[in-house]
């Protein structure tokens, strides 16, 4: 059914049929293995966005006593918990083309700091303004991650390999919000929010250390003449770029509701104490991290055994996000522990999308755009973030219940199926209409 769909998908306009200039990639080839050295950034990507998702998700676990002791509304706290996603959102089309024009691994480096700073900073404020403030500011550090990973990814790392390079980067995204709820309900419950916002951000910025010292210099990579790169309006006058927008917006309303809302949802709703809740919080994540490293080598191995990318990540992301969907609207229907119970494999069908989401916007930008597409899809797709907990607060708030907001979710879910089915064409590369052959210098070399 998924391969008959994909076969529908392809629109003659997505893909042109000129062909390629040779790919600027040094190892072409879908079996081509990353050095030694790479694999070691690829450590620090995927440790760097487990940190971020700490960050991020940090404030909903601290949520139910926060709104008591600084004495905001649920809708307020709605607001609270998106004001993250304006600058996160806002920001990622600068981003995209600061990761194209300037060194990755400085402009990386400078938003890892900027957001782990604030994180430190959320600790010490007491008033609901200046809480809004700091998450601004940590959205606004955060904002250069994806761009990031993926203009690295389609640098350094074959196509063939991405599965698992990505799913190590989707592991660590659902580990952090797993070690947060767990780790971070314990320490709240017993110590307080405070000391576990000024600690984590302190002790993050450690991470920094072996960045500046492994990471090359993007500008030793091999890279195509940006002058003549394609624009965001080339970007956006393919089908597919507004496909993953669409499909990123329905995975991210659900990925942000669980971030933000889940934890005051076990507690208020299914009235789990601080340190249940976390427990609860950190196996669906931790279902999710499990199912995406395999995920992502089950389906490099069914590429390099002869599958199409198309069928391939495709199956995976449309499987993965409907059975989210079934899950989640499940759940807020069913009692006690068969809700846990529905939660939980919700988190384990999120793996299967996650571990190839961003494959399928890498391969299809190629080097010569995919910070660019990266930032643009998610911008879009960050929407959901700044619309999500602000609905679900507000919904909250004069229903007292969570089953509207959670069948909200469901649908959008679907939505981004039908997306990945319907609207994104086939994986393959897109022939840049402004792409000239790429100039290549010196390759970068990793010290092992």
């Amino acid at each position: 059914m998924v391969e008959r769909f994909c076969k529908l998908a392809i629109a003659p306009s997505t893909v042109h049929n000129e062909p390629r200039p040779p790919s600027p990639v040094t190892p072409t080839s879908d079996n081509a293995n990353w050095t030694p050295g790479f694999s070691r950034i690829l450590v620090l990507l995927a440790l760097s966005i487990f940190i971020n998702y700490i960050d991020r998700a940090n404030l909903a676990i601290a949520a139910p006593l926060l709104k008591d002791e600084v004495g905001i509304s649920a809708s307020q706290l709605g607001i609270l918990l998106s004001a993250f996603f304006w600058t996160y959102s806002c920001c990622q089309l600068l981003s995209g083309w600061l990761v194209e024009h300037l060194d990755v691994k400085w402009v990386f480096a400078a938003g890892f700091f900027l957001w782990s700073s604030a994180t430190a900073v959320t600790g010490i404020v007491s008033s609901f303004f200046l809480l809004l403030t700091v998450r601004v500011v940590l959205g606004l550090g955060e904002s250069v991650a994806f761009p990031s990973y993926s203009r690295i990814m389609t640098l350094h790392c074959p196509d063939g390999r991405r599965g698992v390079a990505n799913s190590m980067i989707a592991t660590g995204m659902a580990l952090g919000p797993a070690f947060g709820f767990l780790f971070g309900g314990e320490v709240v419950a017993y110590y307080g929010w405070r000391p576990f916002f000024i600690g984590l951000g302190l002790g993050c910025l450690l991470w920094l250390v072996p960045w500046v010292w492994w990471m090359p210099s993007s500008k030793s990579a091999p890279v195509p003449t940006q002058s003549n790169g394609p624009s965001i309006l080339e970007i956006l006058q393919q089908r597919s770029a507004w496909g993953t927008c669409f499909c990123l917006f329905g995975v991210n309303y659900y990925h942000y509701f669980a971030v933000t809302w889940l934890p005051f949802y076990l507690v208020r709703e299914r009235h789990y104490s601080i340190a249940q809740m976390g427990k609860i919080g950190c196996g669906v994540f931790l279902m999710t991290a499990i199912s995406a490293s395999i995920c992502g080598w089950l389906a490099d191995h069914w590429v390099r055994a002869g599958g199409t990318p198309t069928l391939v990540r495709k199956t995976f992301v449309v499987s993965g996000v409907t059975g989210v969907g079934i899950f989640l609207a499940g759940s807020v229907l069913a009692p006690g522990n068969l809700s846990v119970l529905l939660l939980l494999l919700a988190g384990l069908s999120f793996g299967l999308s996650t571990s190839n989401f961003w494959v399928i916007t890498q391969r299809l930008a190629g080097p010569e755009a995919s910070g660019r597409w990266t930032g643009f899809q998610n911008f879009f797709g960050n929407l959901a973030g700044v619309v999500g907990p602000t609905v679900t607060g507000f919904l909250l708030e004069r229903t007292g219940h969570f089953l509207l907001p959670i069948l909200i979710v469901s649908f959008f879910l679907w939505v981004g199926a039908l997306s990945w089915i319907f609207v994104v064409g086939p994986i393959e590369p897109v022939q840049w209409k402004s792409s000239k052959p790429p100039v290549v210098v010196n390759t970068p070399t990793y010290s092992v």
